[in-house]
C-alpha cells in the first residue's frame, strides 16, 4: 500500500472556537469557560487524546484479532498534564505540549498474560497516532495572505 495523506482545514469562528473540516466531516474545536471559550466542543488537546485512544483501538482491534484474541471488553483511557505558561507567553522550561500522556487498556479476556503482553508491545509499535506523538515529528508552519481588490490595486 503506498503512503495515504490526510487532510484538516480549520475555519475561525472566534478566539477559542474553530470549525474543522476532514473529509465529510465538520467537527467543533472550543475551549471551556474557564479558559475563555463557549464549551462548544472538545478543545484541542482533548482531541489529541481522543484521536490517540480512537487509533489505539482500532490497532488493539487488528493486533488482537492478528493474535486470536478475544474479550468481552476493551476500555482505554489517555490522560496528560501540561503546564500552560509557555502557551500563555509566560516564561518557563516547560513545553508547550504533554510532558507525558499515560494510556492504559483495561480488557476483560481470557488471553493469557504473555499473550496480552504480546499484543500490548505491537500495539505500541504499530498506532500512528502513538507513533506521531512518541518521535520527532516535524510540523513546518507557513502562512499565505489574502490580498484584497481594493490593495491589488
Amino acid at each position: 500500500m503506498s503512503d495515504m495523506t490526510f487532510e484538516a482545514v480549520a475555519f475561525s469562528e472566534s478566539a477559542t472556537r474553530s470549525r474543522v473540516v476532514t473529509r465529510q466531516f465538520s467537527i467543533v474545536v472550543d475551549e471551556p469557560a474557564q479558559l475563555g471559550g463557549t464549551d462548544a466542543g472538545p478543545n484541542p488537546v482533548e482531541y489529541l487524546l481522543a484521536s490517540l485512544v480512537g487509533c489505539l483501538n482500532v490497532v488493539a482491534h487488528v493486533v488482537g484479532a492478528e493474535l486470536g484474541i478475544q474479550w468481552r471488553r476493551l476500555q482505554i483511557s489517555a490522560s496528560g498534564r501540561l503546564n500552560p505558561d509557555r502557551f500563555l507567553g509566560r516564561p518557563t522550561s516547560d513545553r508547550a505540549g504533554f510532558q507525558q500522556i499515560a494510556v492504559r487498556l483495561e480488557v476483560d479476556s481470557d488471553a493469557p498474560a504473555e499473550l496480552l503482553s504480546r499484543w500490548l508491545k505491537q500495539i505500541e509499535q504499530r498506532c500512528p497516532v502513538a507513533d506521531t506523538l512518541s518521535g520527532p515529528t516535524p510540523v513546518a508552519l507557513t502562512y499565505s495572505s489574502v490580498m484584497r481588490k481594493s490593495e491589488a490595486g
